[in-house]
């Protein structure tokens, strides 16, 4: 195969989590943290995370302190330690073909290792994927930043044209610039005309459908 390693996303991308977990988790810290501040709606939020993603959003637009993002990040763990989200329809087979013929698997996200494990576990895929970058305190070793990705090129012994980012919003389109990795956009989890929009002119690839997918990676 053409492309010999996947660098999947997992929140929208691999797992549908926003409308069941992130967003509502948002709601409870609004509720919490700034109960006469308005919520953003779920579009919104997810526009929020494209762009300026989610720590420049409580710090610089809502002014969370220190201490409040940690609060944040509590409310936020708790609703991802009680609720597991779904892989989208058809993904898991398109995964489990695809390391069959050799493939590898890796995942770079904002989520949690742990909690990014559990899903595929829970959906009894834990064999699928191998390294896991998730969520980093020190912002160079998370996305936008490349650092995730030239660690899997050098762990696997790739060059950039081997591996393919598959994710669905801004920061990853700034990781497959700075690493020289190609970049799919992962169409199937929002429909948000700017975002789309942003993804279709700045992205290798855009895919509207997880069925679009597996015909990228087996035609």
């Amino acid at each position: 195969m053409k492309i010999k390693c996947l660098i999947l996303d997992h929140d929208d991308t691999s797992v549908e989590s926003t409308p069941f977990i992130h967003y509502p988790a948002h709601l409870e810290v609004m509720r919490q943290l700034r109960p006469n501040h308005p919520a953003v709606n779920l579009e919104e939020w997810f526009l929020k995370n494209f762009s300026p993603g989610i720590m420049s959003y409580m710090t610089e637009e809502l002014g969370f302190t220190e201490e409040e993002v940690n609060e944040e990040y509590r409310i936020w763990r708790g609703f991802t330690e009680e609720r597991i989200p779904p892989f989208f329809p058809g993904y898991l087979d398109i995964l489990r073909e695809y390391k069959r013929r050799g493939g590898i698997i890796t995942v770079v996200s904002h989520s949690e290792e742990d909690l990014i494990r559990r899903d595929y576990n829970h959906a009894d895929a834990e064999d699928l994927p191998g390294l896991v970058f998730g969520w980093n305190f020190d912002a160079e070793k998370r996305k936008p930043h490349p650092y995730p990705v030239l660690e899997i090129l050098k762990h696997y012994g790739l060059a950039p044209r081997d591996a393919l980012i598959v994710d669905d919003l801004k920061p990853a389109v700034e990781m497959s610039r700075t690493s020289a990795v190609p970049i799919a956009a992962a169409g199937w989890g929002h429909s948000i005309p700017s975002i789309r929009c942003y993804m279709e002119q700045n992205c290798q690839h855009y895919l509207s459908s997880v069925e679009e997918f597996r015909t990228l990676l087996f035609s």
